[in-house]
């Protein structure tokens, strides 16, 4: 155990000094009358003097109090018996449901893997969503951005990825939130716990009311129990991140206290390598791969603000939710034209699936340039080519509609998973006129496209008694 003394304190920065030992960067140091505040070391001023950053708030603080460290870094505790708990940036258990046991601890700065371990193959995730497998398919070990606003459907698409990840592929989910409201953390365990899937997750908060120290280091910590998953159990792991640009913005407040220059648009200098150091560290190795989706705010709706550009050049699929879809009702409420893969090329899904995905954003932007005339002229007069476009791409929207597993008790619609197969063996006989007599309603929140064939005639026969009567 070394020993210092602290020498100033300004809000969450600490210069502490040492006689005969100089932390190294990373160190965690304890402080406080119960040693209760830790403080992480962020730069070395000189051969006695360090300056850190405080993970805790620093009330109670005085100039010449005792400093105790055992030259350890920040670290979170690793192991099966994490499952189904939730925890902070200490690892610390805070879901009121005991003690941890058996476990071990392992620091949070980790490298990423080299080039020689990863997977130099290119596959994609399943997640049984067919508007995703088909139009925005994931990659397995990549990063997928969500792009969105409130109420449209972000946190319902995240539970029902977690809902098919836990039950077919025998992988673990793990949420990590970075600046979330404590309602945000509540809701989220309640509705884990409520779909069945929580003893299959580990869910890590760092809240919106800590020091931006503490907020800084959860996705790192996020990420340590996630690589221990991947390449010590060998399982796949779903990283959910929410959200993205807050640890930016936590490292911007660390950046300004340290009193580093501030770059273009004040964000810190360093903003690019931090976030690397935190992404590089999802990958695809031999052992297994992290799978993450990160909800991307994006400052002012700017797409070219320095988080916003940063945080692109890491993903390999954007998913981008609108409004508009939602308030129709066409849940999962995906904008089909906006949202891309870098995945969706011939080389990697095939030539079927490729020239089908095409077909299918052709048919639908194509529908989205009639929709001005048929507002203004109405329906009849559109040409005969013109009528089929758009009978196939508000068919293919309704059937790309999906009821999901997490939703049954509010929809009482019984959740419905969809292989690729299936999928794409539907949007090819809708693209082909085999259901244009089957009415569009048919399609609406279905699993395969057998079950429009049985809706459709189940209607036609209701309108018969109904005509009879």
């Amino acid at each position: 155990m070394q020993t210092g003394k602290i020498i100033s304190i300004r809000g969450s920065v600490v210069d502490i000094g040492f006689e005969d030992y100089l932390p190294s960067i990373n160190t965690l140091l304890h402080t406080g009358k119960d040693k209760n505040i830790s403080i992480e070391v962020l730069a070395q001023l000189d051969a006695n003097r360090v300056r850190g950053i405080a993970l805790n708030p620093t009330q109670g603080l005085t100039r010449g109090m005792l400093v105790e460290t055992e030259g350890k870094q920040l670290a979170v505790p690793i192991g099966k018996n994490i499952m189904g708990r939730m925890f902070d940036v200490f690892g610390n258990v805070i879901d009121h449901q005991g003690k941890l046991s058996d476990v071990k601890w392992k620091n949070i700065h980790q490298p990423p893997p080299s080039l020689a371990e990863r997977s130099t193959k290119s596959e994609v995730f399943l997640t049984g969503i067919k508007v995703i497998d088909v139009l925005v398919p994931l990659e397995r070990g990549g990063k997928t951005g969500l792009f969105g606003g409130a109420g449209v459907g972000k946190t319902v698409l995240l539970t029902e990825m977690i809902h098919n990840m836990v039950g077919h592929n025998k992988g673990v989910s793990m949420f990590c939130g970075i600046g979330e409201r404590c309602r945000e953390g509540h809701e989220l365990y309640q509705d884990m716990q409520t779909a069945g899937v929580l003893e299959n997750m580990v869910m890590l908060f760092g809240q919106m009311n800590e020091p931006p120290g503490a907020r800084f280091r959860v996705g790192h910590a996020a990420l340590t129990m996630a690589e221990y998953f991947r390449d010590e159990e060998h399982r796949d792991v779903l990283l959910l991140i929410d959200n993205i640009f807050r640890f930016i913005q936590a490292g911007m407040e660390v950046s300004g206290l340290m009193g580093q220059m501030p770059s273009r648009l004040g964000y810190q200098p360093t903003l690019g390598t931090e976030l690397s150091q935190l992404e590089e560290r999802i990958a695809n190795t031999k052992s297994g791969a992290i799978t993450s989706i990160q909800a991307v705010y994006v400052p002012a709706d700017d797409l070219t603000d320095p988080a916003a550009v940063h945080t692109f050049s890491h993903l390999s699929a954007s998913i981008v939710l609108s409004r508009k879809k939602a308030s129709e009702g066409m849940y999962p409420a995906i904008d089909l034209l906006e949202s891309n893969s870098k995945m969706a090329t011939p080389g990697i899904i095939g030539k079927r699936h490729y020239e089908l995905a095409q077909a299918i954003r052709k048919t639908l932007a194509h529908y989205e340039e009639l929709k001005d005339i048929i507002a203004m002229l109405g329906l009849e007069q559109l040409s005969n080519e013109d009528h089929k476009i758009v009978n196939r791409a508000r068919r293919l929207e309704r059937f790309l509609t999906q009821p999901f597993f997490t939703t049954t008790k509010f929809s009482g619609i019984e959740g419905k998973e969809v292989s690729l197969e299936e999928a794409l063996d539907g949007c090819e006989r809708i693209l082909a006129d085999e259901f244009k007599d089957i009415p569009e309603s048919a399609f609406y929140m279905i699993g395969r496209v057998e079950e429009a064939l049985m809706k459709g005639k189940k209607e036609k026969s209701q309108e018969a008694t109904t005509e009879e009567k």
